[in-house]
């Protein structure tokens, strides 16, 4: 089945969904928030081995709390978590969250990625400023946002190539979209060697990433493991973070799987993920707009669309990150 993209190609294709990005120039880093106009569903999958988390507990199916009213990605390492406490005190402004005992408490489950080591100015003093970050991103929710060096793929890294953030979307012949945003900062590569063909280049709709297919034949550093830090001293130092969204009603245990199929896009995108120095992690929602059904089998056609839309949105971020003066690596575009 051929599938398409949405009118956006954005994760906001999904119907009740926002996104807000913000960056410090100075720090090289930034924060990126999902936000839902209703709670939706949601739930999460961890393949990394060196994940960055909070408030991914009560994601789990069995544990009480179905709804979230956003999500966070950031930079920062585990500094980037701060970002969390950010759009809570701006979305309880606004009068959201879950109601306890006439107090509300906004859910805002969060992933950071490692960009301290890319040139950056990390002495930022006592504080670092990711919950100021996390504040400013919610009041820059929109359903059109830019990709590439921005949010939390700002100061992005993947071997041998800027990383950036990411965005896809695939709407099925059933009417139910799929979105995917996702800050790539892998300890791989999303190049088939050092070329410029994308790994996820059998899933590309139009030239969204460039148009240039697979090469034949393969080059000779095809099978090459390129690693981003390949040193004793700093292995963990990765991570590809991401949000796999749909307007399918779905239980908080099929929003589970979701997540689970989309970490199959990371397989296709980039050589090597989920490694032990990555955090790899895909958070899902599920805002229940569609009304359309899910039969087994059109579910077989929703969790292989979540894993191309999920490869799609790695490479249009890498795509589409731009040059900035006192980069330690070049951006895909410079590529020959």
């Amino acid at each position: 089945m051929a599938f398409r993209a949405g009118p956006r190609n954005l994760i906001t294709d999904v119907a009740g969904l926002s996104v807000g990005n913000v960056h410090d120039e100075k720090v090289r880093s930034g924060v990126s928030v999902v936000l839902c106009d209703a709670p939706a569903i949601a739930s999460y999958q961890v393949l990394g081995g060196a994940p960055g988390t909070r408030e991914t507990d009560l994601l789990e199916p069995h544990n009480s709390v179905e709804t979230v009213h956003g999500i966070v990605l950031s930079g920062g390492s585990a500094f980037g978590l701060d970002a969390a406490s950010g759009v809570q005190a701006a979305l309880r402004e606004r009068g959201i969250g879950f109601e306890v005992r006439g107090q509300k408490v906004p859910i805002v489950p969060a992933a950071i990625l490692f960009d301290l080591a890319n040139q950056g100015d990390k002495d930022w003093g006592r504080y670092p400023p990711y919950r100021e970050l996390g504040f400013e991103a919610v009041a820059a929710a929109d359903t059109d946002f830019a990709i590439g060096s921005v949010g939390a793929g700002y100061g992005a890294l993947t071997a041998g190539l800027k990383g950036g953030l990411g965005s896809a979307s695939t709407v099925l012949p059933n009417g139910i979209t799929i979105g995917a945003l996702v800050a790539v900062n892998p300890t791989g590569s999303v190049t088939v060697g050092r070329s410029r063909h994308f790994w996820a280049a059998p899933f590309e709709i139009g030239d969204e990433f460039g148009g240039h297919g697979m090469p034949s034949p393969l080059p000779a550093d095809a099978q090459d493991v390129l690693i981003k830090f390949r040193d004793p001293v700093s292995p963990v130092a990765n991570t590809t973070i991401a949000v796999i969204a749909t307007d399918a009603a779905l239980t908080k245990a099929a929003a589970k799987r979701l997540a689970i199929s989309a970490h199959d896009g990371f397989a296709r995108a980039i050589w090597p993920a989920h490694t032990p120095y990555d955090g790899d992690l895909v958070f899902s929602l599920a805002t229940g707009r569609n009304p359309a059904r899910l039969d087994p089998a059109m579910e077989m056609d929703f969790h292989a669309a979540a894993a191309a839309t999920m490869a799609r949105a790695i490479a249009r971020g890498v795509h589409a990150a731009s040059a900035m003066a006192g980069d330690m690596i070049p951006v895909w575009s410079s590529r020959t």
